[in-house]
């Protein structure tokens, strides 16, 4: 019914079928197929694998395009070679949104796999211009943007494609745990009205903060409710979910010895939300943090809050590119940091200005130990 519907809402696509049973799917695909599961990660990515496995031809392509855990990904490669399959673990990023428009591609791979599906992964990707790295907008579902940089790159060999997903969830959780601070603290301590704060992160958004989630942070702290008339984050239920890519980073970086206390407290953050009665309990018979600062102060702490979310951030993308630094040696992979960058710079949630930044400092010292060392962000 539902492909039947998309079908309908979308009649005037080129190219576009729907089939009804998995077998009569794959027949319509030209060989060597190239098969694109997209599907909560864990048994149903295996149910789905383990049904397609007796349909298909030897060459024929399975691309994972969920958050699976990379050491899954290991295991389904060995698994799929032994029967003369190849598979892809490719991470994407981007939301639903990003899958339709262009998203970030990840995909980790053998390079025979990762030569039949280059071409088709430039193609559809986000991209950016290659003169300030901004993303090229005006594609639409089928006709993705010509030109430009693409936002996809060959990662690296089995479980690279979704480990680097992986982290790159985890620092988008610091990302967002940081940016609600930001607004705690200027709300709490500076006593500003949310629609102001939406303000001002807008004004952040215009200059080194540029980013997808302070542009759409910014967005939000101006919405309304309509049945109350109130800003809509004061009224929303405060109690974040998770799917564990973030837990997995975490524990992963433990595993490994591996400081990243943004991403790990980020999670812990979330963890905290989820208890909602407890909080409600507790604030009833803690003390607030008292009166906001004076009006005349404000300009200060909302220079000093940028800053320090500047710094966060820095700090953030640091952990995140020395704990897959780590990884390529444990798991015998070649990683391109600086490339990895570029690839984030459009259709990707965590896409940011400074990400530029990131791939010039990789690009001036491939073998560079730690981030934060660069000059650039040193200075």
């Amino acid at each position: 019914e539902k492909t039947s519907k998309f079908l309908e809402n979308n009649a005037d696509m080129e190219n576009l079928s729907g089939c009804k049973e998995l077998k009569d799917f794959v027949v319509s695909l030209e060989k060597p197929r190239k098969i694109i599961i997209m599907v909560q990660a864990g048994k149903a990515t295996d149910a789905v694998i383990d049904s397609l496995i007796p349909l298909l031809d030897h060459g024929d392509i399975i691309i994972d395009g969920g958050n699976a855990k990379w050491t899954d990904t290991i295991e389904r490669e060995k698994k799929l070679n032994q029967k003369n399959l190849l598979f892809v673990g490719s991470g994407v990023s981007g939301g639903e949104e990003g899958a339709r428009f262009g998203p970030s591609l990840m995909p980790g791979c053998s390079i025979d796999a990762w030569n039949a599906i280059r071409d088709i992964w430039l193609s559809i990707s986000a991209k950016v211009d290659p003169e300030n790295g901004k993303p090229i907008e005006g594609a639409t579902p089928g006709n993705p943007v010509n030109g430009g940089v693409p936002c996809a790159s060959y990662i690296g060999s089995d479980g690279a494609g979704h480990y680097v997903k992986m982290v790159h969830n985890g620092i988008e959780y610091g990302d967002m745990q940081m940016i609600c601070e930001a607004y705690h603290i200027l709300s709490a301590i500076g006593g500003i009205e949310s629609k102001e704060i939406g303000e001002i992160f807008e004004n952040w958004n215009n200059g080194i903060l540029d980013s997808f989630l302070v542009e759409i942070t910014a967005d939000i702290l101006k919405q309304k409710d309509p049945k109350t008339g109130k800003p809509f984050v004061d009224i929303v239920l405060d109690a974040a979910g998770q799917k564990g890519t973030g837990k997995w980073t975490s524990v992963n970086a433990l595993d490994m010895g591996v400081p990243a206390p943004t991403v790990a407290e980020a999670v812990f953050a979330r963890c905290l939300s989820a208890v909602k009665e407890e909080r409600v309990n507790a604030a009833k018979s803690l003390p607030d943090s008292g009166k906001a600062i004076s009006t005349e102060d404000q300009t200060e702490l909302i220079e000093a809050v940028r800053d320090a979310l500047y710094c966060s951030k820095i700090c953030s993308y640091a952990q995140g590119f020395q704990l897959m630094r780590e990884a390529q040696e444990e798991y015998n992979w070649d990683l391109n940091f600086g490339e990895i960058a570029q690839i984030w710079r459009g259709g990707c949630i965590i896409r940011a200005a400074f990400l530029q930044k990131i791939t010039e400092a990789y690009e001036k010292d491939s073998s560079l130990p730690n981030l934060l060392l660069d000059k650039y962000f040193s200075d």
